[in-house]
């Protein structure tokens, strides 16, 4: 518990101590000078989800990075193990992104504030019109250049069988055209959930082909969840 408590302090304090970029690119953003936000943002947060698996020792695998589409924002699509699922796709995959949050996450100092530099939507589930617009509002980050990610598990697995896919996760990439990138993550799950404290571990992420959503029919729609949950998970061995 104590090597927990302090990994936890360790992986704040790194934050804490770029709060005078933080106020940077806070300016940035009011100038309006987007370029160079986001170029000091995905600096920053990148080499802090980094050092999330740094700090807790742990081993990263990542395959296929080389099928990302270059110059383009993509939708990714993961399974949900564990908490260190984010920073993991922040870290290792070199693309710019964000991600739909709970409303809850809003509230939370410094944290919520590299979310919204970041371009993160943030989604009260309590209301139905307020999820639509916040999928509208990802979908047109999207087009701004900002990947996005997505779990249509809607909760982690924790090193169980994965959830069945949420078909409705995927109007975010239908809305926005972009291509969906199917991504499989093994192993975070045992850096926390597996013993509620911090532990090493091996994690290995796959990076698989896109699947290109731009004019598909209704019908080809609804072939996707299926597909891309079939393309994620074989590689889990479940």
């Amino acid at each position: 518990m104590i090597r927990t408590i302090w990994a936890f302090i360790r992986i704040a304090f790194y934050m804490v101590r770029q709060n005078p970029k933080l106020r940077l690119v806070r300016r940035l953003d009011r100038e309006g000078n987007i370029a160079e936000r986001d170029r000091i943002v995905n600096e920053i947060v990148p080499a802090w989800a980094r050092y999330v698996f740094e700090v807790t020792k742990s081993d990263v695998t990542v395959e296929g990075l080389e099928k990302l589409p270059a110059g383009r924002a993509v939708v990714f699509i993961a399974n949900h193990q564990g908490e260190m699922d984010i920073p993991l796709l922040f870290g290792y995959t070199g693309k710019p992104m964000a991600f739909v949050a709970k409303i809850e996450l809003s509230k939370i100092p410094v944290l919520s504030a590299w979310m919204k530099m970041l371009q993160c939507t943030f989604i009260d589930r309590k209301s139905p019109r307020a999820s639509v617009q916040a999928i509208l509002d990802a979908a047109a980050n999207v087009s701004k250049g900002y990947s996005q990610v997505i779990f249509p598990e809607g909760t982690r697995s924790r090193g169980g069988k994965h959830h069945e896919f949420k078909a409705g996760s995927f109007k975010l990439a239908f809305k926005s055209n972009a291509p969906i990138v199917p991504v499989t993550i093994d192993g975070t799950w045992r850096i926390y959930e597996e013993k509620n404290r911090l532990q090493s571990a091996s994690v290995r992420m796959i990076i698989h082909d896109p699947i290109e959503t731009a004019g598909l029919t209704k019908e080809q729609m609804a072939e996707i969840p299926a597909r891309v949950e079939k393309i994620v998970c074989a590689p889990l061995g479940e």
